[in-house]
């Protein structure tokens, strides 16, 4: 259905290599991993401690991560986030380096906490939540350009064409509603039968034959944000627990426009536009419990059951051929001229059904009378995303590939605050495990925070700067005999956060 996808099956060690954090892939392999990922999220006061949060309290962050920390709430509040994300990709393709940058304003999070103490021995009270985090981003833009004196991307329609006749292109089969359709359809590939002498009809050729100058520009957008519903109760301010139900929205858009440009031949150039949307709607369970043994010392534990997705994804492509008046056939039939066609082949929607995996996390707090430090582990498995519930479509190969290519990972966060009477200063870090199950492949990344804040009785407000980088490749198209000419893709991505509190 689209550009890369139906490849990965066979080519294990390739997609191995591969790493598209920043949403750029298109197909539901590389989607998996892309929505099975989350942010570190949180407040502007937890961001700026490299988000490390699950043996604190009193922060709405906790709804999401550890609802055990609201219970040791004793106030209500209203509170709400905004960040501006800007975004840097600097790409090296064939000697050529380009950068597209970007910037965002959003609201990744908001939240109505309600405290409701109780006088009763023992229990003393919990306290109610209703908040929206910001789980992950999908907001970038990249451009690549360079004249690849290998492969052209009319070399990796030919390999998916091959091994069927031209029926694979009626409406219906295989490759109707697929870029190597629209190249057929454009005469940019074509039947060997129709060679003099001729060849096999189910083998493929192009006319096309010089170097192309290619070139890329792939724009993303979207986010998963969560609500959820928490409580967390207090027992004599010795035992903390929680519990959560999360309500998950995922959007995500990407289009791209792929060019090749050549000179001395037959075609003037060739561009290939894809669309790709995908929404949906899904749902988990947040256990939490913290336990305080000493004044001093607190320690935490949490378990995100999988969330379940119902996902609607439409694709849709359009291809542009610019030929110089070539007589396709030799005998004046079919003359492709300047401005020949331009294919649409409409939409494709599917609906399916996507399980990302659980998440179990842990940490300590250790308080000091100017302020604390803090730390948290965190478990996950990328290679236990599953597909299933498509009409017609059998997911079994790419939740094989899954299985095999990812694997699981732990995530390291470490933050502190040091408070000089109402003021706040806050500084963190955090390390992102390698998803990829190859050991010759390490994609673990590492982020860093910093922060302040200023708080009063009835009011807070709190900032931070968080920043990211992420080395990747990024692979245009992959041939079946594994050959592929990656771009090298190094992101920064940086965020300021603000938040507000109320107290009531």
């Amino acid at each position: 259905m689209m550009r890369a996808f139906g490849v990965y099956t066979n080519l294990l060690t390739i997609i191995l290599c591969m790493h598209f954090g920043s949403g750029f892939a298109q197909n539901f392999i590389q989607n998996a991993l892309l929505f099975s990922s989350t942010q570190p999220g949180g407040s502007a006061r937890i961001q700026g401690m490299g988000s490390a949060q699950i043996a604190l309290g009193g922060d709405y962050s906790l709804a999401y991560s550890n609802p055990a920390g609201l219970g040791m709430f004793n106030r209500s509040e209203i509170a709400i986030s905004m960040a501006m994300n800007s975004n840097q990709f600097n790409t090296a393709y064939f000697g050529n380096s380009l950068t597209e940058s970007n910037s965002k304003f959003n609201i990744p999070g908001f939240s109505l906490i309600i405290n409701s103490p109780k006088n009763n021995s023992g229990f003393i009270g919990g306290t109610f939540g209703l908040t929206m985090t910001r789980t992950n981003d999908f907001n970038g833009t990249m451009q690549y350009v360079g004249e690849n004196p290998s492969t052209s991307i009319i070399d990796y329609f030919i390999d998916q064409a091959n091994g069927r006749n031209t029926s694979q292109f009626d409406e219906g089969q295989t490759n109707f509603n697929t870029p190597t359709g629209l190249a057929y359809f454009n005469y940019l590939i074509g039947p060997q039968n129709i060679l003099v002498p001729p060849g096999p009809g189910d083998l493929y050729f192009t006319d096309v034959l010089s170097i192309p100058l290619q070139r890329e520009l792939i724009t993303t957008s979207g986010a998963t944000n969560q609500w959820s519903i928490s409580y967390g109760g207090n027992y004599e301010d010795k035992i903390f627990f929680g519990l959560g139900i999360g309500i998950s929205s995922l959007r995500y858009e990407s289009t791209t426009t792929y060019t090749e440009q050549f000179q001395q031949d037959v075609l003037f150039d060739m561009k290939l536009d894809e669309q790709v949307s995908i929404d949906g709607t899904g749902v988990n369970a947040t256990f939490g419990l913290t336990v305080r043994p000493i004044n001093n010392f607190q320690i935490g534990a949490s378990f995100v059951t999988p969330t379940f997705y119902q996902l609607t994804n439409v694709y849709n492509a359009q291809m542009r051929t610019r030929w110089d008046s070539f007589d396709y056939y030799g005998d004046g039939s079919v003359i492709l001229m300047d401005e020949f066609a331009t294919t649409d082949q409409g939409g494709v929607f599917v609906d399916y059904s996507l399980t990302t995996p659980f998440r179990f996390s842990t940490g300590a707090a250790v308080f000091f009378s100017s302020g604390f430090i803090t730390a948290d582990v965190e478990f996950t498995s990328p290679a236990n995303a599953k597909y299933s519930n498509a009409a017609g479509i059998s997911f079994s190969e790419e939740n094989s590939v899954i299985e095999q290519a990812f694997q699981s990972v732990v995530n390291l966060r470490l933050g502190g605050e040091y408070r000089i009477k109402n003021y706040r200063i806050r500084a963190g870090f955090g390390t992102l495990g390698n998803p990829y199950s190859n050991e010759n492949i390490d994609y673990s990344n590492n982020y860093w925070s910093t922060g302040a804040g200023i708080k009063s009785k009835k009011v807070y407000l709190d900032a931070a700067f968080i920043s990211r980088t992420n080395d990747s490749l990024y692979f245009p198209y992959i041939l079946s005999s594994g050959f592929a000419n990656p771009v090298s893709v190094n992101a920064r991505l940086n965020t300021i956060m603000l938040t507000a509190g109320f107290n009531f």
